[in-house]
């Protein structure tokens, strides 16, 4: 009996919600993962997913696949809501072919990245794949490579964001290292080029998959993961939250909500005074003890709206994303908890990618300086600081969002100018009294500048002291560079917000005509 139309459009759907089947389901489920589309589920707003290219099958006939068709063909395609803004989104299904990628599946995920940029929306894409379907050779090569290309063609259009739930390996990882934000869940992802048994046959050493790909690795050593989640359901939140800082595409700004000053909560306004009250005591006097430049982010922004990333990489330099008076920046600081707040060759990068992001998509940037230079030594030179650290100068200086600066209290040698001086194009840039801005220390400088007045001193240790104490009060302080007009103002910690909300204000409908040209050259 000919079964009827509805018959047949039911039965697809049933198939297509099934995915590999049941029991690769339950195997799914075994591993502590969730599926393709209970990831969708958790992720989106309730009820608002439209799915695309649900019955699209690959078409490879090689090694018998023309009897293994499944509706969808290893990963969902759409696109939905989250908090009520539109999205699309691709999901990996690892229960189809190991979430293997196909030509068609390939087509899919290229036709909803094209509608995202033509729509304006963030593309979302969810990684739990082995990589490319060795069935089909070359077509599945030819198929990462044509969302590669689609990768780069919509930076610095709409935001990327991948989160890694599974296997991400071999050239599959080159798409997620494109995009803007890659947020990796603890035990279950892995991104790696070669896998351990490679590595093993041809170098001999023995690592395992978390060693070598895994979401702790990749988030303290090679920086590629910009957010570690403990679990799957954690990391859907984080990039939903993620997301709320960010505008849908680089013509909009990111949403903006009631400010903290203006909401009218008597426990809100009490929280910012207090906030303020604790300004001046956070950080010390004395310019060598170290101290978490976290709680200067948190008691300057609106109360618990700091959201840090790459936390474990180069963790002397903090970015992440806060709001101030209800709108979205970016922020960048010295953590002299960490390596005294020194710019080395990871911290440069780690800041110049999150700064030429900010500058893309319109999110002004807030500067925090406590830097005492750029880390010395044979590793830094060989390694390249000179190229790396140009990439965090370059990146501030052809930002032309809002840029807004404090210094702290060092602001020593290059490391001044780099950290979104006014000499770079810094728009406001304040400091605070005990600041110190020099090519120096004090005690290092009086050791070149007046080197023979101390050893010929009758105590030399007395001398030094004397002279280190007459450079400190010339050049240990903001009030030089005040004179000169390289700092607008110099403030006390509790007027800080207060200064920034007003700089905020007045730039806001900044503009900067730039040379035309193709693009710069950055140090790469």
């Amino acid at each position: 009996m000919q079964q009827s139309a509805a018959d047949k459009l039911t039965e697809l759907r049933k198939r297509a919600l099934l995915g590999g089947g049941e029991d690769k389901i339950s195997r799914q489920h075994q591993k502590g993962k969730l599926t393709a589309r209970e990831r969708l589920n958790l992720l989106l707003d309730e009820g608002t997913f439209f799915e695309t290219d649900a019955f699209v099958t690959h078409d490879c006939t090689d090694f018998g696949m023309e009897k293994h068709k499944i509706p969808g063909d290893g990963v969902i395609t759409g696109w939905g809501y989250i908090e009520g803004r539109l999205v699309y989104v691709f999901s990996q299904d690892f229960t189809v072919f190991g979430g293997s990628l196909s030509a068609a599946f390939a087509r899919k995920v290229c036709k909803i990245m094209e509608m995202a940029v033509k729509n304006g929306a963030p593309l979302i894409g969810l990684n739990d794949s082995g990589g490319a379907r060795i069935h089909e050779g070359v077509a599945s090569l030819g198929g990462y490579a044509d969302i590669f290309y689609r990768n780069v063609q919509a930076s610095g259009v709409i935001p990327q964001l991948s989160l890694v739930m599974g296997p991400c390996a071999g050239g599959a990882v080159y798409s997620p290292a494109i995009t803007d934000f890659i947020l990796m869940v603890d035990d279950s992802s892995h991104m790696f080029i070669t896998g351990p048994d490679v590595i093993r046959e041809v170098t001999g050493e023995d690592v395992s998959f978390d060693e070598l790909g895994g979401a702790r690795t990749h988030e303290q050593i090679s920086g590629v993961c910009d957010l570690r989640c403990p679990d799957e359901s954690g990391a859907l939140w984080d990039l939903r939250k993620l997301l709320s800082y960010l505008p849908s595409n680089n013509l909009e700004r990111a949403p903006e909500i009631v400010s903290p000053e203006q909401s009218g909560n008597p426990e809100t306004l009490r929280i910012l005074r207090e906030q303020a009250d604790r300004m001046s005591t956070l950080v010390p006097d004395n310019p060598n003890l170290p101290y978490d430049v976290r709680t200067v982010v948190e008691n300057l922004v609106d109360p618990g709206s700091f959201f840090e990333l790459k936390a474990g990489y180069a963790p002397n330099l903090l970015t992440g994303f806060a709001r101030f008076g209800g709108q979205s920046v970016g922020i960048v600081a010295n953590n002299p908890q960490h390596m005294a707040g020194v710019l080395d060759m990871n911290a440069s990068v780690k800041g110049a990618r999150f700064v030429r992001f900010c500058d893309a998509f319109n999110i002004p940037l807030i500067t925090l300086v406590d830097v005492p230079g750029f880390l010395p030594g044979t590793d830094q030179e060989r390694g390249g600081i000179i190229r790396h650290g140009a990439k965090l100068l370059y990146s501030f200086c052809e930002a032309t969002v809002p840029k807004l600066t404090v210094i702290l209290r060092k602001a020593y040698g290059g490391a001044y100018d780099v950290m979104s001086s006014g000499h770079i194009g810094g728009d406001l840039n304040l400091a605070w009294p005990g600041a110190e801005i020099a090519v120096m220390g004090a005690a290092g400088a009086c050791k070149i500048i007046f080197r023979k007045e101390i050893n010929e001193a009758t105590d030399p240790d007395a001398e030094r002291l004397r002279q280190t104490e007459r450079y400190a009060e010339m050049f240990a302080n903001p009030y030089q560079a005040a004179s000169k007009g390289f700092i607008d103002g110099v403030i006390f910690p509790g007027e800080t917000r207060r200064a920034l909300l007003q700089g905020l204000k007045a730039c806001q409908s900044k503009r900067v005509a730039v040379p035309k040209r193709k693009h710069g050259n950055i140090p790469l």
